[in-house]
């Protein structure tokens, strides 16, 4: 399958179809919308199939709808670089959205999936379903990206607790110290299944921690019946990914409104 075929078959899958057990699926003629259950969490547009001529008219309708409708911290908007019309990143900045980081959608085809997946998987990598253990994945997180994440830390405890079948942690010890944390998703109704989070404390990079993380994931989708690995790459993963079998996609940038600071 090439990749225009695989693109076609993600914006199916996973930004007109897509379900998150944490959000409530909108589809509306020109948007579709993934609204938070929990209030205090973001709520987000996945899929939008716009015209230069109405295109003004339906981000200023979602903006209207968030504000009144849901309320909650902010409203995003993900956009992709095949997104119509062309100029929509603009046309967002000048409603009062603000972009945040473009990132790389890496896409990896398991039925070609390069043997450094597939061997077994010798560091000491453990797949998290303890709560009280959580607070590991958030901790490599934090050192890393010098950020609070409690925020994080509750959001996957919600999802062990009530979304086992959705969501798979992984942390990878060093002399059972955490040093490096991922998870992955695995949306039903979808051949994708998604990486998130890969992030390694810096005095243990280079040890081959971050492949074996995404080998355990990968190993667990094939087990599962996925056909694809997807990821939002950052600059620092998207070479290792690309090394080892990872295509691109697409690129992606998200934009954040929020109305309360209005």
């Amino acid at each position: 399958m090439n990749i225009t075929d695989i693109l076609a078959l993600y914006d199916e899958q996973e930004r007109k179809n897509g379900q998150h057990p944490s959000y409530r699926h909108e589809v509306t003629p020109r948007v579709v919308r993934h609204v938070s259950i929990d209030p205090s969490r973001g709520s987000f547009i996945i899929y939008s199939d716009l015209t230069a001529a109405n295109a003004n008219r339906v981000i200023q309708e979602q903006i209207k709808w968030y504000a009144e409708e849901v309320n909650g911290s902010a409203l995003e908007w993900k956009t992709f670089d095949h997104d119509n019309p062309p100029d929509l990143k603009q046309r967002l900045l000048d409603h009062g959205f603000e972009a945040d980081e473009v990132e790389a959608l890496l896409v990896l085809d398991l039925e070609e999936c390069p043997e450094v997946y597939l061997q077994p998987v010798t560091a000491d990598v453990r797949r998290i379903t303890d709560t009280a253990l959580v607070g590991q994945v958030t901790a490599v997180q934090s050192k890393v990206y010098a950020e609070d994440f409690t925020w994080l830390e509750k959001e996957l405890r919600s999802h062990l607790t009530n979304e086992p079948d959705f969501w798979s942690i992984y942390v990878a010890y060093m002399d059972d110290i955490p040093a490096c944390a991922a998870w992955i998703s695995f949306p039903a109704g979808s051949q994708f299944a998604g990486l998130w989070g890969g992030a390694t404390l810096p005095e243990y990079r280079k040890l081959g921690l971050y492949t074996a993380v995404v080998a355990a994931r990968a190993q667990e989708a094939i087990k599962r019946g996925y056909r694809f690995l997807t990821v939002d790459a950052s600059d620092m993963s998207s070479p290792i990914l690309q090394k080892h079998g990872f295509q691109l996609l697409t690129y992606t940038t998200p934009f954040t409104y929020n109305h309360k600071k209005e």
